[in-house]
């Protein structure tokens, strides 16, 4: 009965992982669809507005079925007060049309997954997240930093892994000179300061680089100084796994030492190198995030969580709206949380 137990509680963290990494996944995929506003498009005549409210009671207290909302008026421009205005409501529905964009860069459509529905010209908006100190909608622009972190990340990831696992078979299959040539390097980058060494390679381009640009770079810098903890334990389980019976069995048969490798040693080792690649995401989705806190990473106009957590540097704005601030940041937590979750329930489930 314990063990059952067990297992249900691991089998739920691994489901709820995969769950929270799947909704990102969409988001990522599917960012020009569900943001209802181009994340660049700025209306001056709204800073730093708190999120609107669903409602599905009226003042009245009559219940709708279709959510709606009050729209928002800017009471105080000074203190940036909004207020509801309760005379007029809006109704929001699902596939409503909006910005034109292109779905994967393919599908040229202007029909987004939820908003206001109204024929009026400048309809008020469905700022689920309020809108920055620009007046662009935040969580558009959410929506955006997303897909631009985990692209940095996940191909940031990816590269260093391939690197790093072709390194540590050669050095666990190499001779001794070799094998300590090779991890001799890998230790040297594992001691350097890591977000140093990011930021230092970042500072020799130019700060203005386009978002493909921005993200190639990244992804290189991410691969040149992340490689070095994988190719370290791809080398250990190498050295570890070859000379069990199996290989030595294979060998025996006369199997080549390239059959016994992809056949034989890769499959076994396989799982803990797949967790090692899962954990090394979120350091990168934090690596990149702080770069462009700190103003080195993608730039504005375009949006991404390092960028938009630098409005919390701002006390009034954090302290107005702490929840509008910080969503990044949740999200950041989030992500991070759900590939933890996956990584230890794949290495439960693996041992």
């Amino acid at each position: 009965m314990r063990h059952r137990i067990i297992r249900s509680l691991q089998n739920g963290r691994t489901a709820t992982g995969a769950a929270m990494i799947g909704l990102v996944l969409i988001a990522t995929i599917f960012a020009e669809f569900i943001a209802p506003y181009d994340p660049k498009e700025q209306i001056r005549s709204e800073p730093m507005s708190p999120r609107v409210k669903l409602r599905f009671i009226t003042d009245e207290g009559k219940f709708r079925l279709r959510p709606f909302i009050y729209p928002q008026k800017l009471a105080d421009p000074l203190m940036l007060r909004y207020e509801d205005d309760r005379t007029r409501t809006y109704p929001v529905g699902f596939f409503v049309r909006g910005y034109r964009y292109k779905l994967l860069g393919l599908l040229e459509s202007d029909i987004h997954l939820a908003g206001v529905v109204s024929n009026e010209p400048n309809p008020p908006r469905l700022s689920l997240l309020g809108t920055d100190a620009l007046g662009r909608d935040r969580f558009s622009r959410l929506l955006f930093a997303i897909r631009f972190s985990m692209i940095v990340a996940v191909l940031g990831a990816l590269l260093a892994c391939i690197i790093g696992i072709a390194v540590g078979i050669f050095s666990g299959y190499a001779g001794k000179k070799t094998d300590a040539l090779l991890m001799s390097a890998a230790d040297t980058t594992l001691s350097l300061p890591t977000l140093i060494v990011i930021l230092a390679a970042r500072a020799a381009f130019p700060p203005e680089l386009p978002p493909a640009a921005a993200a190639f770079l990244l992804v290189t810098i991410f691969a040149a100084i992340g490689w070095a903890e994988i190719a370290r334990l791809s080398r250990a389980l190498v050295v570890s796994t070859r000379e069990r019976e199996f290989v030595l069995a294979a060998r025996a048969t006369g199997l080549s030492e390239g059959r016994i490798l992809f056949r034989h040693i890769l499959p076994n080792i396989a799982a803990p190198l797949i967790t090692q690649a899962t954990l090394i995401v979120p350091f990168l989705l934090i690596a990149e995030a702080s770069l462009s806190f700190l103003g080195v990473g993608i730039q504005e106009p375009d949006p991404s969580i390092g960028n938009m957590l630098a409005a919390a540097a701002d006390l009034t704005h954090l302290k107005n709206l702490p929840f509008e601030v910080l969503s990044p940041a949740a999200v950041l937590f989030l992500i991070t949380l759900g590939i933890r979750l996956l990584a230890d329930g794949s290495k439960r489930t693996a041992s």
